[in-house]
């Protein structure tokens, strides 16, 4: 179980976020007439219980003993809203906790959904494409390796005659064999592969040890 604790003194209204460094969680808040509400904002793609306490004076709030608050992966949640006292210069302090071994008893409220796209994965072995306008299977296996959020390379052999050149002087194949492909050409690691014709294909020879 792992509890990243942190207290912020805050003398003023308007939105704060906390160090990433120190917390998953930032915690944003908006002040709209006499009220400040505060929210959990989770970036990342884990959830957390929070514990979000807010002390100080020229304001009130719910009597009710914090709560753990659950707090889903990439979103957005209400934690609580403080009325302000009129002409009065709210001074508080915030105290949150973060835990990752979540509860069943925590909190669940509703929450807003972020649009974050998910991280990109970094392959085994380094994936290049190398495709021509003939090949009937690179455009599938690219839009899986995309969908799968993969980190990859494509290159166009007929916009690179180049490349095209030098890969058949690997693959022993003439020039009028390499304007013929109609398979993908696969670099996976440094190796390439010019019978892989498939995404399952390709995803057992990168899980090959």
């Amino acid at each position: 179980m792992r509890i990243f604790l942190v207290f912020v003194l805050f003398l003023s209204c308007g939105w704060f976020s906390l160090s990433a460094q120190a917390n998953p969680i930032e915690i944003e808040e908006n002040e709209a007439r006499n009220r400040i509400t505060f929210y959990a904002v989770n970036k990342t793609f884990t959830p957390y219980d929070v514990l979000f306490e807010v002390k100080g004076k020229n304001f009130r709030q719910s009597a009710a003993k914090p709560r753990w608050i659950h707090v889903p992966a990439t979103s957005k949640v209400n934690l609580k809203t403080i009325i302000l006292f009129r002409d009065k210069r709210p001074v508080y302090t915030k105290t949150l906790k973060v835990n990752d071994s979540l509860s069943k008893r925590a909190l669940k409220k509703e929450y807003e959904k972020l649009d974050i796209p998910p991280p990109k994965i970094k392959p085994k072995k380094q994936i290049t494409i190398y495709s021509t306008n003939d090949c009937a299977t690179c455009d599938s296996i690219v839009s899986k390796l995309t969908v799968d959020n993969f980190l990859f390379r494509t290159v166009s052999l007929n916009e690179q005659p180049e490349v095209k050149e030098q890969l058949g002087k690997f693959l022993a194949k003439s020039s009028e064999e390499m304007d013929s492909i109609t398979s993908p050409i696969i670099s996976l690691g440094g190796k390439l592969y010019s019978w892989i014709s498939s995404y399952e294909q390709l995803q057992e020879e990168l899980n090959r040890e």
